[in-house]
């Protein structure tokens, strides 16, 4: 791992520290008071801590003299306990970003780390039904154990999606190598999800700037970049490709991508046939940690209701701090039912039970 990730892990760092009433007409009466439908919450944005993943993020600290991470950070009960304050339904469990590659972890032995995390993830959907999906994790870069892993998630563990960070250590999902893995998800019509992280290049450029403050989201700027001048997005149509945080920096910079490329991508046409402004708008956004005025502006100019789906990045925000704000946009009761759960009812149709 590059000398400057020894700096401001703000992330590990600070691990270390609907409706209204409705009325109808019955036939031949007037009109009658019905009560409110039952509110759905899905957070699509959630994160789980097993031990083995604890365990390797804690020798990750050592290694970079950055204090140990307390078992008590994060635990299923502390979980519940926020789904509850805010009136979540359901939550879709995902791990958060590991620095450099899986903590650089031995190769060796992330797929049985990847492995233990969905498994954690499993026991807990079994032990509080209804509360919790799955977004599993796979052992990147290593297509062939990734490949092996998705056929377990989804055939065995049932999973409702794929987790993956942004990018690899420095390698980002556009590369060619790791085309086998869209065909597979392709085929599955899987959702995939990525979580941003700092790559290698771009830990600690500026020592005292957190990493999480800015770097993120441009890490999601140019793993959707890739992806598409890749011509990853034109090829593999049935993957419901995601972005969080609301898409990190797309939506300010889309007209500045857009203008630029038309201006000097060659093949553009190929890659984009529609335009790079459909492109933004055909995949998927959660608004975790991203409901602010400012972020939901740009969001919601750019992108459709039907592809914005709520999410909180708990632990590290909790689900108060992203709903209240979201309510306070002053978007319609029914575009706020969809961003809330519709949206994500569609795409994991199980949820709707």
């Amino acid at each position: 791992m590059h000398d400057c990730n020894h700096q401001s892990h703000s992330r590990l760092n600070f691990l270390a520290a609907t409706g209204a009433a409705a009325t109808m007409l019955l036939p031949g009466t007037r009109a009658v008071a019905q009560a409110p439908a039952q509110r759905r919450l899905i957070d699509v944005h959630h994160h789980h801590y097993p031990p083995e993943l604890m365990a390797v993020m804690n020798a990750w600290q050592a290694k970079h003299s950055l204090p140990p991470i307390g078992p008590a950070f994060w635990t299923p009960e502390k979980s519940l306990a926020d789904m509850d304050a805010n009136g979540t339904t359901t939550a879709i469990l995902s791990i958060a970003s590991p620095h450099g590659v899986w903590f650089d972890a031995d190769p060796a032995a992330i797929p049985a780390l990847a492995r233990a995390c969905n498994e954690f993830a499993m026991k807990m959907i079994h032990d509080h039904p209804g509360r919790y999906g799955l977004f599993a994790a796979l052992p990147m870069p290593d297509v062939d154990a990734s490949l092996k892993e998705v056929a377990y998630a989804f055939d065995t563990l049932h999973a409702d999606g794929i987790g993956l960070p942004t990018s690899f250590g420095n390698r980002w999902p556009g590369e060619a190598a790791f085309a086998p893995l869209w065909t597979e998800l392709n085929r599955r019509k899987a959702m995939v999800v990525f979580h941003p992280y700092a790559p290698n290049c771009c830990g600690g450029l500026q020592p005292g700037v957190a990493e999480s403050y800015i770097e993120y989201p441009y890490d999601t700027g140019r793993t959707f970049l890739s992806l598409l001048l890749s011509g990853t997005l034109v090829k593999y149509r049935d993957i419901r490709w995601t972005l969080c945080h609301g898409g990190g920096a797309l939506p300010y910079l889309a007209g500045r991508i857009e203008t630029l490329a038309a201006n000097s991508h060659e093949k553009l046409d190929v890659v984009a046939p529609n335009g790079i402004d459909a492109e933004l708008k055909r995949i998927y956004y959660d608004t975790a940690n991203a409901t602010f005025p400012a972020t939901m502006a740009a969001l919601l100019k750019e992108i459709p209701i039907s592809q914005i789906m709520f999410g909180t990045d708990y632990p590290y925000v909790t689900g108060k701090q992203n709903l209240g704000p979201l309510e306070s946009q002053g978007i319609s009761s029914n575009d706020l039912a969809a961003i809330e759960s519709g949206n994500a009812m569609r795409l994991i149709p199980r949820l709707r039970a």
